[in-house]
């Protein structure tokens, strides 16, 4: 009869001729340990229906021997010790701790803290000190709609210049298109008449667009008391303004807001053109295109866009350019409208009804019958400004004015005029407006002070003295 075959995990061979011997019982479980101590036992799980055997901290030779069983096979070696019993388990091997237990240190009593001086902040280093302002502002010289203007000073190269903060407060759909449209012309533009951008800065939350400082304009300077122009000055503005727009037209900008807060003087008589806000490129290679007719202040509007027209071209800044002429001469606004039909009724009455015999194609503009009116006025241009104009200057401001758009002639056509040309005395800059800052700002500042002030006395001198 042939040999059974050895278990590898019996403990006592049996002999060649006797049956295989029984497996040993199984163990019984481990009693649950002390409530005092630190781990559990970990019961081993068992292994292919063979008996349980445990791993000690030593090694164990499970060969192909014969060996005598030990007691206590199958289940954790348990053991007498001073500190608390330990179970090994099969993922670590057993460790038996026979340190003493050390004794607890007696607390020492803490001394009382003694209060400490804060010591003075260092001071940071040149990394850390905030970089000072690229500009110092010295005061404000404008304000409207589109938000602020600041006289400044560069900290650097001490140059004057003027910060244009970009309103945002009422912008809920990101940067205004209106900054974003005279940014990107302004980049694009290089003349002597016409102001300069020299960057962008951004400062905390505020945007500012840095231009050259001006000292006055125009609206400023024709409502102050002490500043003159003579008939060589007022040909040397006019003859600047019209090379500026000459320009703007020649690169195909139509700046649509000319009026006198935006033609900019310094004190050495040179005039800019500002405030682009309204302004955008247009097709020179197409007559007209189709466009919005609110734009223009009202005063310097031209008809066409009172009577509702959205096509038209750079006819519509020759009229402004024409009312600002009128205005330097006679030092008051043209067409002080108070409203659209107002300022209709100024035109008709200064330069005549409009008709299809002075304006064709006149009857079909959109607002034309809503507003005509019901007598007509004949021109009384020529007796109104006959006393306060030259001949030839008195010519071309009418040519500016033509009621029909067609009929005006362009600003190249008009520094041809023989008011430029021929007619006498030859332009001069100004020399008398070194009298310090005045702009549109500083005039309804003056203005609003003087009411105060007539106010006052009117209050005083109804005040009557009590009789004793």
């Amino acid at each position: 009869m042939a040999p059974a075959t050895r278990s590898r995990f019996a403990s006592i061979a049996a002999p060649a001729s006797s049956p295989p011997p029984a497996l040993p019982a199984p163990t019984p479980p481990a009693p649950l340990p002390d409530p005092h101590q630190q781990q559990q036992q970990q019961q081993q799980p068992a292994h292919n229906g063979n008996p349980k055997i445990s791993f000690k901290p030593f090694a164990i030779s499970v060969g192909a021997g014969n060996r005598k069983k030990r007691p206590g096979d199958g289940m954790p070696e348990e053991r007498p010790q001073k500190g608390p019993r330990i179970y090994s388990t099969p993922a670590a091997p057993a460790i038996i701790d026979t340190s003493t237990p050390t004794p607890t240190p007696t607390p020492t009593p803490t001394p009382t803290p003694t209060p400490r001086v804060p010591s003075p902040a260092p001071h940071p280093s040149p990394a850390e000190k905030k970089p000072p302002m690229a500009y110092d502002r010295i005061g404000l010289v404008g304000e409207g709609t589109y938000g602020k203007v600041y006289k400044a000073q560069n900290t650097r190269s001490k140059e004057i210049v003027a910060l244009k903060r970009i309103r945002m407060e009422a912008e809920r759909d990101g940067f205004p298109i209106t900054a974003l449209r005279e940014i990107k012309l302004l980049q694009s533009l290089r003349h002597p008449n016409v102001v300069s951008l020299l960057e962008i800065m951004v400062e905390k939350s505020n945007v500012y667009m840095v231009f050259d400082y001006m000292d006055h304009d125009l609206a400023g300077v024709l409502t102050h008391p002490e500043f003159k122009f003579t008939a060589p000055n007022l040909k040397h503005l006019s003859r600047q303004m019209l090379e500026g727009l000459d320009y703007l037209h020649s690169r195909g900008v139509l700046h649509r807001d000319i009026k006198g807060s935006n033609i900019l003087l310094n004190n050495q008589g040179v005039l800019k053109l500002a405030d682009f806000g309204l302004a955008r490129f247009y097709n020179t290679k197409r007559s007209k295109l189709d466009y919005t007719n609110r734009v223009i202040t009202l005063w310097y509007r031209p008809p066409e866009l009172l009577l509702g027209a959205t096509m038209y071209g750079p006819s519509i800044d020759v009229w402004s350019t024409g009312c600002i002429m009128i205005e330097l001469f006679t030092r008051k606004p043209a067409f002080p409208g108070q409203d659209e039909v107002h300022q209709l009724e100024l035109v008709y009455e200064l330069l005549g009804t409009p008709n299809p015999r002075n304006w064709p194609f006149v009857d079909q503009l959109p607002w034309y019958e809503l507003v005509k009116p019901k007598i007509e006025h004949p021109s009384r241009f020529t007796d109104t400004f006959a006393s306060q104009m030259t001949p030839a200057a008195l010519d071309l401001c009418q040519q500016l004015l033509t009621l029909d758009p067609e009929q005006r002639p362009s600003a190249a056509q008009a520094l041809n005029h023989p008011y430029f040309t021929s007619e006498e005395p030859a332009p001069a800059a100004p020399t008398n407006l070194g009298l310090g800052d005045w702009h549109e700002y500083e005039s309804k500042q003056h203005k609003r002070k003087e009411r105060e002030k007539e106010k006052r006395a009117r209050k005083e001198s109804q005040i009557k003295p009590v009789s004793s």
